[in-house]
């Protein structure tokens, strides 16, 4: 059985640079501070790509959240949603499913602010304050509650986020708790980026997000996890085709578009629970 550890809230220090801030930074966004532009500089230095696999990373969002409407899941749970930006998954799931009720997640406590801000624009979203390392908590939150029923099928976006999960047995972990709490019909997304292709730069990148500080209250790896890795996340779930892949080649809206595919290492895929 997977332990997993209380969590401290998080606090607001603009002089320590925040990843949803950072990513904020490379997707043209304003609600970042001097700490977060110049930890983002730095990891251009090592990946200058990081902006570019940031749009896919939300492209892919926008396909998954798309074949997840078309298969009738009309229920979605955002973990780490972060800072809002264009295209985000109330946006998406609503425009093709009108009614889709999601709730996002997300353990800073400005973000969850912010985003609630945004976000809740509609009575069929919810932003909470919860931390994917207690997902039971997620699973119980009231607000979640609400607007989720677990005895229907439902769809659990952990996209990009078990990348700051050190431990392989928690990030298991994490999965399996999610998988085991929603119904036969659910389906959990997954997207994380790997060392497959750049194991210089994701190990650069490791060392300077742990030197400064850029996940506060979070420990890191010294080396990213692999493809076969996140392969393995999946365990327990029927993968929907075309499998795990680097993510432009998730199902492309057009499958000839895509320029400078060969330069992201972030891979995602789908597995659905069968009865």
């Amino acid at each position: 059985m997977t332990t997993f550890s209380r969590i401290e809230p998080l606090g607001f220090d603009p002089t320590i640079p925040n990843a949803a801030r950072v990513y904020d930074y490379f997707m043209g966004g304003k609600d970042n501070f001097a700490a977060d532009r110049e930890a983002a500089r730095k990891a251009l230095e090592l990946a200058p790509e990081l902006p570019m696999m940031c749009r896919e990373g939300r492209r892919f969002l926008d396909r998954v959240v798309r074949h997840l409407a078309a298969q009738g899941i009309r229920q979605f749970v955002d973990v780490g949603c972060g800072l809002p930006t264009q295209g985000n998954t109330h946006e998406i799931a609503q425009a093709a499913a009108p009614g889709s009720r999601v709730v996002y997640v997300d353990n800073d406590p400005v973000v969850v602010a912010h985003a609630r801000a945004l976000l809740e624009t509609t009575e069929n979203t919810a932003v909470i304050n919860a931390d994917m390392r207690t997902p039971e908590q997620i699973l119980g939150h009231p607000r979640l509650k609400e607007l989720i029923d677990l005895d229907r099928p439902v769809a659990v976006l952990l996209l990009f986020m078990l990348d700051r999960i050190p431990e392989d047995d928690l990030a298991a972990g994490i999965v399996r708790c999610f998988r085991d709490a929603v119904v036969p019909g659910s389906h959990l997304a997954i997207g994380h980026s790997v060392s497959d292709l750049r194991p210089e730069a994701t190990a650069g990148l490791a060392d300077l997000f742990q030197t400064n500080g850029m996940i506060s209250g979070h420990r890191h790896r010294a080396q990213q996890r692999t493809k076969a890795d996140v392969e393995r996340l999946f365990e327990g779930l029927s993968i929907v085709e075309p499998g795990v892949v680097y993510v432009p080649f998730w199902r492309p809206d057009h499958p000839g578009e895509t320029t400078g595919a060969t330069r992201i290492w972030t891979v995602g895929g789908i597995g659905r629970k069968d009865g």
